[in-house]
């Protein structure tokens, strides 16, 4: 045993048993955020699976407008947000890539919804993951993560390319910046709480 700080549940969970925990999960295709989103809106310091991509990924992984990627997650992020004095949220940022859905399943059980991260450059890479999200039952919000130079695309037009339902919200943010990080999880929040009444 390492003699590095220890972490128990008051590390996760603050407020005492008046808190409602909700789990969220932050899913999307490869490459499209979800372990910075984590890290930018995490308040305890997430854990992250993150590993550098080797040579064997080259055939594999398709980096086609992030040539730059150097590291990827192997298993999931995890953060936390409270949102309230009664709710807080418990943020499980699956892999992106097709090799690691068998995970999603695992992960999607007790889950009350999911954020589906969307790169507007790279629509099409999102329907297996959308297609996954409604095949365990959640429902989600969209965030389109909006990249620097990226052109600002209109919210019908997404929506029609995505096959979105008229009551799916859809929020542009940027997964690197806190505040709309967190606007983006408050308006799944919302939806998640109108669906429930």
């Amino acid at each position: 045993m390492g003699s590095g700080p220890s972490l128990d549940e008051r590390d996760y969970v603050r407020g005492g048993a008046t808190q409602t925990a909700v789990k969220i999960l932050v899913v999307g295709h490869f490459a499209v955020g979800k372990t910075t989103f984590i890290g930018a809106i995490s308040e305890i310091a997430p854990l992250s699976t993150e590993e550098t991509m080797t040579r064997a990924a080259e055939g594999v992984d398709d980096l086609k407008g992030v040539e730059g990627k150097t590291t990827t997650t192997v298993a999931m992020d995890f953060g936390r947000l409270t949102i309230s004095d009664q709710v807080v949220l418990y943020l499980f940022g699956t892999p992106g890539q097709q090799r690691f859905v068998q995970m999603w399943e695992d992960m999607a059980r007790g889950a009350l919804g999911a954020l589906v991260l969307v790169d507007p450059e790279r629509l099409a890479d999102s329907f297996a993951v959308i297609d996954l999200i409604e095949q365990y039952g959640l429902d989600y919000a969209i965030a389109v993560n909006h990249f620097d130079g990226s052109p600002l695309r209109e919210e019908q037009a997404l929506r029609e390319a995505l096959d979105l339902l008229d009551d799916t919200p859809v929020v542009t943010c940027d997964a690197r910046d806190e505040r709309s990080s967190a606007q983006a999880l408050i308006t799944l929040v919302r939806h998640l709480q109108e669906r429930a009444h």
